[in-house]
């Protein structure tokens, strides 16, 4: 029902940390640069300065080291009236899923500082109803 988006990386020797393997930020990393595929798929360049995170939930399960290819994908999950929730996977070249989790926004517009509801054209494009003409 939701859109989709997903990137294709390498695990960059930046990436790793001490132990030889993904640094924990670097997922964050893989699944913010598949979000903006996302927000840039659906035309919402205005999306990024106004869509704060306010939680991260990232659940673990293998291993990613230097060299290997994996692909990120984020799936909006939920759209409130002022929250989006988007599901993501981190998946190795070999299909194995590396780590999971959602992340979650809220609309806060320039000048404000509480969270409000997602303008019209954002739900719409988000939902895939056409714009208004």
């Amino acid at each position: 029902m939701f859109p989709e988006a997903c990137v294709e990386r390498t695990v960059e020797w930046v990436d790793t940390d001490a132990s030889g393997h993904q640094h924990n930020s670097a997922i964050m990393r893989w699944v913010e640069a598949a979000e903006a595929e996302l927000f840039r798929s659906l035309e919402l360049p205005d999306y990024f300065p106004s869509a704060p995170r306010v939680q991260q939930v990232v659940n673990y399960k293998a291993k990613l080291w230097f060299g290997q290819r994996i692909t990120a994908t984020v799936k909006i999950q939920a759209l409130g009236r002022t929250s989006l929730t988007m599901a993501f996977e981190v998946k190795s070249d070999d299909g194995d899923v590396a780590a999971y989790g959602t992340v979650t926004t809220v609309h806060v517009p320039n000048g404000t500082t509480t969270a409000q509801p997602w303008p019209e054209h954002v739900v719409r494009a988000i939902q895939g109803v056409p714009a208004r003409e």
